[in-house]
């Protein structure tokens, strides 16, 4: 999945942490993304993609970041 990709390669960026190393399940607790670093990625997503995306306490892991912009994208 491209947008897969691209997010978690933009997460990896900004956390300086392996692409590889992220899965469709990880858990943005568990990639230690804080609240802060969730605003940041949010936008830089936006930019990627175009969009908007809101903030949700239902957005827990990579995947579900990635099924609401390939949503916005159908």
């Amino acid at each position: 999945n491209m947008t897969f990709e691209k997010v978690a390669q933009i997460i990896a960026d900004y956390k300086d942490i392996d692409a590889a190393s992220i899965k469709p399940e990880s858990t943005f607790a568990e990639l230690g993304v804080d609240s802060l670093d969730t605003v940041e990625l949010i936008m830089s997503f936006e930019d990627t993609f175009g969009g908007t995306i809101e903030m949700s306490p239902d957005l827990k892991t990579v995947a579900d970041i990635v099924a609401l912009i390939d949503a916005q994208q159908a």
